[in-house]
């Protein structure tokens, strides 16, 4: 089998997309309009020129069945009460079927040149769609398939059986997307698929103002120093390791717990606070709207990023949003040993590596950042010269876009006759 470079084939032959548009339709299992990866996703096709749409799952309210996010066009399956279902496994299986039936449906009736899948949950109805109409199918990965984490085990539990359609779905998409370099790695080791391409999970480039957000919220003065864990409090964020490392602060410094609790998480870490005396140390702070949420970011002195590497293998590769959103407002940030994200701190040089998570050694390393301002202050212009230079969806986009122009050259060149990429194997490879 010979294998076709994935560069310069542009460059060979000329594909114009703006007339007619190119159609992309992606499926979510999960509501497009709150996901930032999709909707930055679907937006820089749009301004590439495709046409997108997005099919959808509405669970907390009533919408509309299709409506406009801008430019893009959003058709939802409404299900309500989607996630209290998820608690008994024999309803939310038929609940689930009647998902994956519905999200078929409406990718079948949309007109599409390609297919679009967000993660593992989203790809059974866009390769039906996509087999079905002999069309090719991006697989995105948001985080590794099937990792099988401890709390989501009612989820993963119904989804591993499939394992195997999973593998045979992957290795027959026309290409793969996803976050971080190891899981890419794992990615195409694992499932046999074309080559993946890296497209990670970094906000668009802006000029962020330093605020006082953070402290006129908790009502504390500009000698407090500001450690900042923001994002979902959940339990794979092992937060009550910061919690336990607290009564190892300096006097001045707090830690800062902002985001939405989905779990429930929220009041078990305030019982731990309070029986470690340690009120004044640590704060929690209410999600922001996405829009706000970098002038708020901008207010604290270092990010924080403290998960456990040996909770699951998805963890231990991931390359989380905040490090980006961190980064993006010049945080220096302190991590745990987590393969991608400590990689990219050495690589960029912003931040700490702490060599465990034991309570003691995480105040010690949060002190030993703080109590060095000449260091912060450098990694601070190092964090912001990287998110102007490399770490902001102008690049990313760009390798999201150039990825759907080869897959749609190659595709171009099979139309006389042969299959499309999806039913003959991998991108990029002759038969």
């Amino acid at each position: 089998m010979k294998t076709v470079p994935r560069t310069g084939i542009l460059a060979e032959r000329s594909l114009d997309i703006s007339s007619p548009k190119i159609h992309v339709v992606m499926n979510v299992l999960g509501t497009a309009r709150t996901d930032v990866r999709v909707m930055r996703a679907a937006n820089a096709l749009v301004e590439a020129g495709f046409a997108v749409t997005v099919v959808d799952l509405e669970w907390q309210k009533r919408q509309p069945l299709e409506e406009h996010i801008g430019s893009v066009c959003v058709k939802h399956v409404v299900m309500l009460n989607w996630y209290t279902a998820r608690r008994f496994k024999a309803w939310f299986l038929l609940r689930a079927v009647f998902v994956l039936m519905r999200s078929t449906w409406l990718l079948l009736r949309t007109s599409a040149d390609i297919y679009h899948a967000h993660d593992t949950t989203g790809l059974p109805a866009c390769y039906i769609a996509a087999l079905l109409k002999r069309k090719p199918l991006i697989f995105d990965a948001h985080e590794l398939p099937l990792s099988n984490e401890p709390g989501e085990a009612r989820w993963y539990g119904l989804v591993a059986p499939f394992a195997k359609l999973l593998t045979i779905a992957v290795s027959r998409c026309a290409g793969v997307i996803t976050v971080s370099p190891p899981i890419a790695r794992v990615i195409q080791h694992r499932y046999g698929c074309a080559p993946v391409t890296l497209v990670r999970n970094v906000p668009s480039y802006q000029q962020v103002q330093r605020s006082d957000r953070l402290r006129q919220y908790l009502c504390v003065g500009p000698e407090v120093r500001i450690a900042l864990y923001q994002g979902a409090i959940q339990v794979n964020r092992d937060l009550d390791k910061l919690v336990r490392a607290a009564p190892f602060l300096e006097r001045d410094i707090i830690i800062v717990l902002m985001g939405p609790d989905p779990e429930g998480l929220q009041p078990q870490l305030e019982a731990l606070v309070h029986e470690l005396g340690v009120a004044n140390r640590v704060k929690f702070v209410p999600p922001v709207p996405y829009i706000e949420l970098l002038a708020w970011t901008s207010s604290a002195d270092i990010g924080l990023i403290a998960y456990s590497p040996g909770r699951s293998q998805n963890v231990r590769l991931c390359l989380p949003n905040k490090l980006f959103e961190y980064l993006m407002v010049g945080l220096p940030v302190l991590v745990s040993q987590l393969d991608a994200v400590s990689e990219l701190i050495n690589t960029y040089d912003v931040g700490r590596v702490v060599p465990s998570l034991e309570p003691e050694e995480v105040g010690a390393a949060i002190n030993a950042m703080l109590a060095d301002r000449d260091e912060c202050e450098r990694m601070r212009h190092n964090a912001l010269r990287a998110a102007q230079n490399d770490l902001c969806w102008e690049q990313e986009s760009q390798t999201l876009v150039q990825l759907y122009r080869q897959i749609l050259a190659i595709k171009s060149s099979n139309n006389t006759g042969e299959p499309s990429p999806l039913h003959s194997g991998k991108v990029g490879e002759e038969v």
